[in-house]
């Protein structure tokens, strides 16, 4: 796939033999699979590491969210030296720092170094864009395009993949074996990528801006912070909205250095290019509304009975709801190279936010039996599989393929904020719907977090829509 530059230069790419080409797709899908599965253990070992570790369940939650920080604040620096002529050894020395983070998680330590080990874990989502560079340098066109998407997708669907085996392997050996499965899995990783990933082709160089990472990483961890905190905006009101301040003062900040720099650690020109400004702006509303789904549905179903609904499940079980929001989302997945050939990117985007929002949909009319979880668990998985593949094409068209790691890192830093906002944004909700002397909100909360949810996915929809229909103006005389 031949990006195009700013100045109209075309690249060309350094695809490897046949024969490494058949280890190279397995093994960029298998590392992108592992580093999403691992950053989500978190999720469901909360409670069992509260317990494990005697810390509130405040304290524990952080298990999750530092993973997701780090993950944030390392993705645009990673997405940068994946740019460069030292690739190989960025993916490696990544790898092996999620590896050294996972012994952190399974070593008998106190809950401060299982933190350490959690936020070395998080570091690994950076590497999601690294396999697409890889993959855009190393693969022909046509087949390049399909492995892209599948690894977007696969790097969405590895929740639900870690969530219900770190859950039965906690509730069977407890969180130390839960941490251990990832353990196994990224030590495999790491000796896979070094078995192989390829040199970057030569030619290129790319230098870290320090000073725009310093500010970035600062304004995400604000923003990150803002959205896990959700008892900081019902207590201290004022504080939140500083902070919120402050975070935008650093982000645009941060614009100004990277507009100005020679080197930038992301390039600022070619993310406002309308096509790409415009799929970070359905990436990051649509991520809100899919993730919003996904915990609304997933705490559902483990609030008891006593609650007047709900279905009491235990973590294990909840785990499996995942199950069809990963198995539709991979199919999804494997489908877009048929589909691509007939519907443009933009509004494969535009039908999958409407499939989405018909889970919404689904969940606010029924809800009353546990096989309608399922049914609008693999809704949300079918729209959110095939809004994952169809995004990386709208982007990488209008990129050069030097700035295919630096373009989709970035958006998924937007995708990371439009999750934990969308996580936020249904915590709130629900906590607004919740009575005094309550411990579970009111059913009724959870229709009006749906209702919110139909809502950004009617803007993804339509933001998506324009997309298609600059492009369709853009290639017609």
């Amino acid at each position: 796939m031949t990006g195009q530059p700013v100045d109209g230069a075309t690249v060309k790419a350094f695809p490897v033999a046949r024969s490494e080409a058949r280890l190279l797709v397995p093994a960029l899908v298998f590392i992108a699979l592992v580093v999403a599965a691992v950053a989500s253990l978190g999720t469901p070992l909360i409670t069992s590491v509260a317990t494990s570790f005697h810390v509130s369940l405040g304290s524990a939650q952080w298990t999750l969210t530092v993973a997701l920080l780090s993950g944030a604040v390392a993705t645009p620096v990673l997405g940068r030296l994946g740019a460069g002529p030292h690739r190989r050894a960025a993916i490696l020395a990544t790898l092996a720092v999620v590896v050294a983070g996972s012994a952190l998680t399974v070593l008998p330590l106190p809950f401060a170094w299982l933190l350490a080990g959690r936020a070395a874990q998080g570091v690994g989502l950076g590497l999601t864009a690294l396999m697409m560079g890889v993959a855009r340098d190393h693969l022909p066109e046509e087949r390049s395009a399909a492995v892209i998407a599948l690894i977007s997708v696969v790097s969405v669907i590895g929740a639900g993949v870690g969530y219900p085996l770190a859950a039965l392997l906690a509730e069977l050996g407890g969180v130390r074996a839960a941490y251990g499965l990832g353990l196994v899995v990224t030590a495999a990783a790491l000796l896979t990528a070094w078995r192989s990933m390829p040199e970057a082709p030569e030619g290129r160089s790319a230098h870290v801006d320090v000073a725009g990472a310093v500010v970035l990483a600062a304004a995400l961890l604000l923003v990150l912070f803002l959205a896990g905190e959700r008892n900081l905006w019902s207590r201290h009101l004022a504080v939140a909205a500083g902070l919120a301040v402050v975070a935008v003062v650093l982000l645009c900040l941060w614009a100004v250095i990277e507009l100005r720099s020679t080197t930038p650690l992301v390039d600022v020109r070619a993310v406002r290019h309308p096509a790409v400004a415009g799929a970070n702006l359905a990436m990051f509303v649509g991520g809100i509304g899919m993730y919003l789904l996904l915990t609304l549905i997933t705490r559902y179903a483990q609030t008891p009975h006593g609650a007047g609904y709900g279905f009491g499940l235990t973590t294990f079980v909840a785990g499996l709801v995942l199950i069809p929001f990963s198995v539709l989302g991979f199919v999804a997945g494997k489908l877009t190279p048929r589909v691509r050939t007939r519907i443009a990117d933009p509004l494969r985007l535009a039908g999958s936010a409407v499939v989405v929002g018909g889970g919404f949909a689904l969940f606010a009319a029924a809800r009353s039996d546990l096989a309608e979880l399922f049914a609008a668990m693999g809704v949300l998985g079918f729209g959110v599989g095939g809004f994952s593949a169809a995004m990386p094409g709208v982007i990488l068209a209008v990129i050069p393929r030097s700035e295919t790691s630096s373009a989709m890192s970035f958006n998924y830093v937007v995708r990371s904020v439009g999750y934990s906002l969308g996580s936020a944004i249904g915590g709130l909700i629900l906590a607004a719907g919740t009575g005094p002397g309550h411990l579970f909100p009111d059913d009724s909360a959870y229709t009006t977090a749906a209702l919110v949810g139909i809502g950004a996915m009617a803007i993804t929809t339509l933001t998506s829509l324009a997309l298609a229909r600059r492009r369709s103006s853009g290639t017609n005389p």
